[in-house]
């Protein structure tokens, strides 16, 4: 069975894209929304996010804490904000290799507010199908990480049009 490389999640979220797109492309508040993530450190400390810029994001699932490298691979302001995981380790990312892609798009809704889709893309190309299928399937619980993923875009998109649509409460 050849496995999914790409899923996707969106919500409107009652709030101007440069407001949200400031928010989401800081990863140190990531932790806020992100059922996994924990919130990140960034080497090179700027007012606004750029492309090149490396930080290491710090996550959990269940008892396991782990933390990857990534670097910002796009920052319109407004448009889109990407990055790709290309480090992993337990305590620091010693582990080098390509492991995935994160995007957020920011477009005008209709109806007013933006429209923030959220893709997660698998970079594991080198991967034969039936050893990533092996490793999701132990690292998720008995989940393929397409499964796993697109439930953590859910989750993530909900608490994030939660957290910017409260009032005085916005991040």
């Amino acid at each position: 069975m050849t496995r999914t490389l790409t899923v996707s999640g969106g919500v409107v979220v009652d709030a101007p894209a440069d407001t949200v797109y400031d928010h989401v492309s800081d990863p140190m508040l990531m932790g806020q929304w992100s059922p996994e993530n924990l919130g990140a450190r960034v080497r090179e400390r700027r007012e606004r996010t750029y492309v090149g810029m490396v930080f290491e994001g710090h996550n959990r699932r269940g008892p396991v804490r782990w933390t990857t490298r990534c670097t910002v691979t796009a920052a319109e302001r407004g448009r889109l904000f990407a990055f790709r995981v290309h480090a992993i380790g337990l305590r620091r990312p010693r582990l080098p290799g390509s492991i995935a892609t994160w995007e957020y798009r920011f477009e005008p809704a209709e109806g007013g507010g933006t429209l923030v889709t959220e893709t997660w893309q698998d970079d594991r190309r080198a991967w034969p199908d039936a050893v990533a299928g092996a490793f999701d399937r132990a690292a998720t619980r008995g989940h393929t990480f397409a499964d796993f993923q697109r439930r953590n875009i859910r989750t993530t998109l909900d608490n994030l049009k939660k957290a910017m649509e409260q009032p005085g409460t916005r991040p």
